[in-house]
């Protein structure tokens, strides 16, 4: 398990990053709702975002700044998704920014603009004007916990980490802030998530180390299966620790990347763990794969399974129902290959849903965190993708919420 010791800490835990989160009225709830992040030192800057074709204005504006290389700050709000919201949604977009460079004394192309909310409706930019503005008056190394909870929508908490590691015989920081709870699918889901580190690393490198995080990460991990407009996920690296700088694919590259990963991978986990109504987090591991876009793929068929997570709600194994999943996957598999595990217990094996003692599999289906393993027989590839179960309290969740 991933150490919470400086949790608190997150984005502000590296040097040099400060933070805040404030109220501005944007949530109908009244909760905080903006939040900046800021590094004084210019930082190299790295994103993946959502591949829904439906992009929302905020994610069309973060490209660009993630192609210019550099970065001073994050600005971010909750309530409003500003998606489908056309060319005035641009405008604003570019306002939030605007607002953010000149309290801050930066470029526009500095910030890295995130909203997420309701899709379809305007950003009250008075509200916003002020609340930025009001965000970066609170700017402080203790901010982080604030600017995480103004980030978040459906979720029951705000999840951040933050870590430390030696590159170079120099104590490198890691921090993390992410919002995420409901409309999660791979590339990548209704989630914001923004990591801070103190590393001085090349920006292409940058770039590459968080795309191939996310695919192991973010990009395998499913609440519903839906896509979302506004999925962000950044890192802004600003050197400060004083590590000679990572321009190769180094052992000090690959501690940075390992690290990296971690932090995407345990963020991943708490946000499928925190799916909306969730009363179950499920780990699902595919191995004897031939690839591992094989292996993730049945991974995620299972997970996305209605059936399937309903099953462990109910604390039912009804087997039939995952190997069901696999064979509609997509992948290529031979039934008679196949053994599944619940918690260490084989369910299916070889083409048979085999017998199972019930007392033993009841409590495994009692557990918060139950294990799914699916060998298939066929090859060496493996992967893991995280989701959780479907509840009653899902389905009145997102019934009563409008988007």
């Amino acid at each position: 398990m991933f150490s919470d010791k400086h949790k608190a800490a997150g984005v502000c835990y590296p040097q040099g990053f400060t933070a805040a989160g404030v109220r501005a009225g944007i949530k109908k709830n009244g909760n905080l709702d903006v939040a900046v992040i800021y590094t004084q030192k210019e930082a190299a800057v790295a994103g993946v975002f959502t591949k829904n074709l439906v992009a929302a204005a905020p994610v069309h504006l973060s490209k660009i700044v993630v192609n210019t290389g550099t970065a001073h700050a994050v600005v971010a709000n909750a309530g409003c998704a500003n998606a489908c919201t056309g060319e005035q949604g641009i405008r604003d977009a570019e306002a939030m920014a605007t607002i953010a460079a000149n309290e801050l004394g930066c470029r526009q192309d500095d910030v890295i603009v995130a909203s997420t909310g309701l899709i379809g409706s305007n950003l009250p930019m008075d509200k916003m004007e002020a609340g930025i503005k009001d965000a970066v008056k609170q700017l402080s190394r203790e901010g982080s916990v604030n600017a995480g909870n103004a980030i978040i929508t459906t979720d029951t908490y705000s999840k951040a980490c933050a870590t430390e590691v030696t590159i170079g015989g120099v104590e490198v920081r890691f921090g993390a802030i992410a919002k995420g709870s409901g409309m999660i699918r791979p590339d990548m889901a209704t989630m914001l998530c923004f990591i801070t580190t103190d590393a001085d690393i090349d920006q292409k490198l940058l770039q590459e180390a968080l795309r191939d995080a996310t695919e192991v990460s973010f990009n395998c991990m499913t609440v519903d299966g839906d896509m979302s407009t506004n999925d962000s996920v950044v890192v802004l690296a600003n050197g400060a620790a004083g590590n000679k700088k990572i321009v190769d694919k180094s052992a000090d590259y690959q501690t940075f990347y390992e690290t990296l990963k971690t932090i995407c991978i345990e963020l991943a986990k708490r946000i499928a763990a925190d799916g909306e109504g969730a009363s179950k987090f499920l780990t699902i591991n595919v191995t004897g794969a031939e690839s591992f876009a094989d292996a993730k793929k049945v991974g995620m068929s299972v997970a996305n399974s209605p059936l399937v997570k309903t099953a462990f709600f109910g604390q039912d194994a009804n087997p039939g129902r995952t190997i069901c999943a696999i064979g509609y996957s997509g992948v290529h598999v031979v039934p008679e290959k196949i053994t599944i595990k619940f918690g260490g217990l084989t369910v299916y094996d070889k083409g048979l849903v085999t017998k199972f003692d019930s007392d033993e599999m009841r409590k495994v289906l009692t557990e918060h965190d139950i294990t799914v393993d699916i060998e298939l027989g066929l090859g060496s590839a493996q992967a893991t993708v995280y989701t959780c179960d479907y509840t009653f309290a899902y389905i009145k969740l997102n019934a009563d919420y409008t988007t």
